[in-house]
């Protein structure tokens, strides 16, 4: 066959973008800005799932946590019928949501494409190995979604469970791997006080004492995946030894009250230098999730506070200088002072800087539909439904394994 003419080959092109405008445009008659373009062509584009030859060299040297939410054909790997560790609290589907769109978009950073989390090739890369999610029940949620999304290749067993169902191991037999979720309200030592033999909502949080409840599997753990933040936001004092420091919502005249932001960075700095100065623990990598905001539009959780929204925000939506970004910069701030004094001692300390992403995630809560039938009326709008915008954490995840490792041969 001989060669196609020009003008022939010129008029294919011009047929297939006019093609493509109309089959990716929801008005096709509506002026389309070149940002418009470039998100409905990145919906075409195939995504890498793994990491190989010039892939590692763009991770490292991009920024996974600056971007955009783009419209995703190919929606979430799982399903809430194919994953069926879903904790009913998750399983938005099941407790009655019926739009869907909110699946169908993926996290496209500004410099580069973030690769879709590949199962197979996670397995392989902890095969024996120990990996442990520290925090609190946003910690779990994260876990739920690494586990949903390894459960493709193999079904994990169901190793251990506390009796209060907080401390969950899972083991992965083929690959000799366990995930494991280590719950903890504030990193740090703290307990309620109990009043007329009562509850009282108030807590006494010991900044310089590590709380055991995770502290003592730190040992045996290979990686670690730190979070916290939501107890924070109730009555509390701060002890460091033996006296009072300061407080929070305590509303006492005789007691400082510093807000939510300074335990949270000193819970943080004293979980990070636990693990640096750890003699006896074997950590390859300590990652810190940031802040993962709450989006109660209308009330708080107890005052009518709803999240119904059914698509993400644009980041011209989003408000860069709200709390939640301050409490991330805060933990950022500790992140890279344990990296730099972490990297002296060869231990490797990272980010899954989720906050950016999320904040433009109002369509992904539970809200309504979460079934809690003690609490009837109010809306989760704190978690994340399962399938969700949660499963991109797992994307960065794996990415900056991947990264930290690479740092390390």
């Amino acid at each position: 066959m001989g060669m196609l003419p020009p003008l022939f080959l010129s008029s294919l092109v011009v047929t297939v973008i006019f093609i493509l405008f109309i089959l990716y445009s929801s008005n096709p008659l509506k002026a389309m800005s070149k940002h418009d373009l470039d998100q409905r062509l990145a919906v075409i584009k195939p995504l890498s799932s793994t990491f190989q030859g010039d892939d590692d060299d763009e991770i490292l040297n991009c920024d996974l946590f600056k971007g955009h939410w783009i419209p995703d054909l190919e929606g979430s790997q799982y399903t809430n019928s194919s994953c069926t560790t879903i904790p009913t609290s998750k399983n938005c589907f099941y407790h009655g949501r019926k739009d869907t769109d909110f699946l169908n978009w993926r996290w496209k950073p500004d410099q580069c494409d973030l690769p879709r989390f590949d199962p197979k090739t996670f397995l392989e890369f902890v095969q024996g190995k120990k990996l442990a999610f520290i925090g609190d029940s946003v910690a779990r949620n994260h876990m739920e979604s690494l586990l949903c999304l390894l459960s493709k290749v193999e079904t994990p067993k169901d190793q251990y469970k506390d009796s209060e169902d907080r401390k969950r191991i899972w083991y992965f037999p083929d690959h000799d791997f366990t995930l494991m979720i280590l719950w903890t309200k504030f990193l740090v030592a703290g307990e309620e006080r109990v009043v007329n033999g009562s509850s009282s909502g108030i807590f006494d949080l010991h900044l310089d004492k590590i709380d055991e409840e995770w502290s003592r599997d730190l040992p045996a753990l290979d990686y670690v995946i730190i979070s916290d933040a939501h107890w924070f936001f109730r009555p509390i004092y701060l002890h460091d030894g033996t006296n009072v420091v300061g407080c929070v919502y305590c509303n006492n005249p005789n007691v400082t009250d510093y807000g939510v932001g300074f335990p949270l960075k000193m819970a943080i700095r004293s979980a990070l230098n636990h693990i640096k100065r750890c003699k006896k623990c074997k950590v390859r990598v300590t990652l810190v999730r940031t802040f993962s905001p709450a989006h109660f539009e209308n009330g708080t959780w107890n005052t009518g506070g709803r999240c119904n929204r059914t698509s993400p925000l644009s980041e011209g939506e989003v408000n860069m200088s709200s709390n939640e970004w301050e409490l991330r910069s805060l933990q950022m701030e500790e992140i890279e002072k344990a990296r730099i004094e972490g990297g002296k001692k060869g231990k490797r300390f990272g980010v899954l800087d989720v906050t950016r992403a999320m904040l433009m995630r109002p369509d992904g809560h539970p809200g309504e539909f979460w079934g809690n039938k003690w609490m009837k009326g109010f809306n989760d709008c704190v978690h994340w439904c399962l399938p969700g915008p949660v499963d991109v954490w797992n994307d960065f995840l794996m990415a900056v394994l991947r990264r930290e490792a690479a740092l390390v041969s």
